[in-house]
């Protein structure tokens, strides 16, 4: 079978915004085809059906609710990340 999977990260440096880069993945068999990063501000597609997506997706609603997910769920939890590496260390 064929497999379909999504995958989002935000890594940082410090706790500062401006520091920290959400970035969500889409991959089809083992291969990603398209990625929104907060860095860039918007999808960016790495196959022909990726690209098309990702043309498709950044003219549309999806990349402004994208946006915001960097405060909303990056910002929010860095602060428990680093509370709680600092306690492992």
């Amino acid at each position: 079978g064929f497999r379909h999977y999504t995958v989002a990260d935000c890594e940082f440096n410090s706790s500062e915004l401006n520091d920290i880069e959400y970035t969500q993945s889409y991959y089809y068999n083992k291969l990603e085809y398209v990625r929104f990063s907060s860095s860039v501000g918007k999808y960016v597609g790495y196959t022909e059906y990726g690209i098309k997506n990702a043309e498709r997706w950044n003219n549309g609603p999806e990349v402004i609710a994208r946006r915001g997910v960097k405060e909303r769920y990056c910002f929010h939890n860095v602060g428990i990340d680093v509370e709680a590496d600092l306690t492992k260390s």
